[in-house]
């Protein structure tokens, strides 16, 4: 088996090499050879705790180093794929309605149904078979992330899935798309794809599949930008950073700079190629990695379907009261608390603000704006008010981070048919969420060790459900040591 997908491999990259898709330099007179598109800076590996089957460094790169291009007609766009279909572009023309990503959505769909016929075929069979995005969730699974925005999100998500592939069946019946393709079970695989697979291109709002290029895993940008607070909310708001001094919050003064790269590749015109460069320095044998931009986890999970451990550009929002968002004139999406516990510098601001009796408002409304505290007083109601707040929040979920990390173990013990798991003995908050997942899947308390091989991608949505849920709390509970601990510091 395993000598057999590593064939499927060879000869996909072979393919790819055909197409003049290359990891050698641009000064390269001979780049690699048509049996490989890869081997001067990169190679196909697998790591199994870091995203799967990946590419790793063939050599030691450096940082900012060429080490992918992939040339414009191997992209797979709605110009390479549905223009050059007269019968698509011709059936296309009764659908203006559609969105692009619509019509990349059904071009996918069109060549799948070819099979082996497809051009694309040595890249369509290695896709993987199914997404966790947030559009694929049941209700169960939806409903197991707990925070009314990202249950909001998620049923957003669906409901948009489900209007898109009702939009776009005429034009799937009309290009005699296989029935089994044009089922919305179909329909959410190949949006997934589009969803979290496609790159920029300058030409289509939809973007492009990228051959090899989607090998890449993903890392997010390091600390140094997720630290950035209230990051270019809209394209137009002010960049304010949140500091660790209990007297300033200091504004970020320059904007986002154009030289700090949010991406690591982009389509260049010069060369016609899409181009990869290395974040950073690699050594030889570690997984090179691309950065997506500064998501949060729910982000990650919506258009992505993975979240992770560690994202410094997580955050969580949190009820406010409803004169809060008439006292200061941020957008709602800044007022947040950031992934290391921290209230962002637009909410913090706010309270104040709020804290702050009506009359006297104007006259030290430039202090709040500045980040400086307005007096001591006012400091220690505006902690005291977020500590309680996450507090209250912590306490009206149905479970608790320490039952969340037990529930986790189970699951777990569930995806490698672990026959001791002591349901009798879990907390009752468990056992009703356990059992409620196992009627949904219809599978008895009997068979519980076989769930996972019955119910793969179900479980997998579930922990993941579970899995955002505990960082969401974390980051609560974080915020109220923040908070305890300025406290402690004003009082000491």
């Amino acid at each position: 088996m395993e000598n057999e997908e590593e064939n499927e491999v060879y000869n996909f990259l072979g393919w790819a090499a055909k197409l003049g898709i290359t990891d050698s330099p641009l000064d390269l007179k001979d780049p690699s050879p048509h049996s490989c598109c890869l081997a001067h800076s990169l190679c196909v590996s697998h790591f199994p705790n870091a995203g799967g089957r990946g590419l790793a460094a063939a050599r030691d790169v450096r940082k900012g180093e060429l080490i992918l291009r992939v040339p414009k007609q191997a992209l797979f766009t709605t110009q390479s794929v549905v223009l050059q279909n007269h019968n698509f572009s011709v059936a296309l023309q009764k659908y203006h309605s559609l969105s692009s990503a619509q019509i990349l959505t059904i071009a996918l769909l069109n060549e799948i149904s070819k099979g082996k016929s497809s051009f694309w075929f040595p890249y369509l069979k290695h896709l993987p078979q199914s997404y966790d995005i947030l559009a694929s969730f049941s209700q169960f699974e939806t409903q197991a992330l707990q925070v009314d925005d990202a249950i909001w999100a998620a049923e957003k998500a669906i409901c948009k899935a489900k209007s898109e592939w009702k939009e776009a069946i005429l034009l799937m019946n009309d290009l005699k798309i296989k029935n089994k393709l044009q089922s919305l079970r179909a329909w959410l695989w190949a949006s997934g794809t589009i969803s979290s697979r496609t790159l920029h291109i300058p030409w289509d709002e939809a973007g492009c599949l990228c051959p090899v290029g989607d090998l890449f895993n993903y890392a997010a940008p390091g600390e140094e930008l997720g630290e950035c607070d209230d990051f270019c909310t809209q394209g137009n708001a002010s960049c304010m950073c949140t500091t660790s001094c209990c007297v300033t919050d200091k504004p970020f003064v320059e904007h986002c700079d154009d030289s700090v790269r949010l991406t690591d590749g982009g389509y260049e015109k010069d060369i016609g190629a899409y181009c990869f460069y290395a974040r950073k320095s690699y050594r030889k044998g570690e997984q090179v990695l691309l950065s997506y931009g500064t998501y949060t986890n729910l982000e990650l999970l919506e258009h992505y379907g993975f979240i992770l451990n560690r994202n410094p550009n997580d955050k969580a929002f949190i009820p406010l009261e409803p004169e809060m968002y008439s006292c200061c004139s941020w957008p709602q999406n800044s007022l947040f608390i950031h992934q290391n516990g921290k209230p962002s510098f637009s909410l913090l601001s706010t309270i104040r603000l709020w804290a702050t009796p009506p009359n006297q408002r104007k006259s030290v409304g430039h202090l709040a704006l500045s980040g400086s505290q307005i007096s001591k007083e006012n400091e220690l109601f505006a902690m005291e008010w977020i500590a309680k707040k996450c507090h209250v929040i912590l306490k009206n979920f149905g479970t608790s981070i320490k039952e969340d990390n037990l529930l986790l173990a189970t699951i777990d013990n569930m995806c490698i048919s672990k026959s001791t798991i002591e349901f009798e003995k879990m907390p009752s908050t468990i056992k009703c969420e356990i059992q409620g997942f196992l009627n949904v899947v219809d599978v008895s308390m009997e068979k519980m060790v076989d769930v996972y091989r019955q119910s793969k991608y179900s479980v997998d949505r579930w922990k993941l459900a579970v899995e955002w849920r505990v960082g969401y709390k974390k980051i609560l509970v974080d915020c109220i040591s923040h908070c305890i601990g300025r406290i402690d510091d004003m009082n000491g």
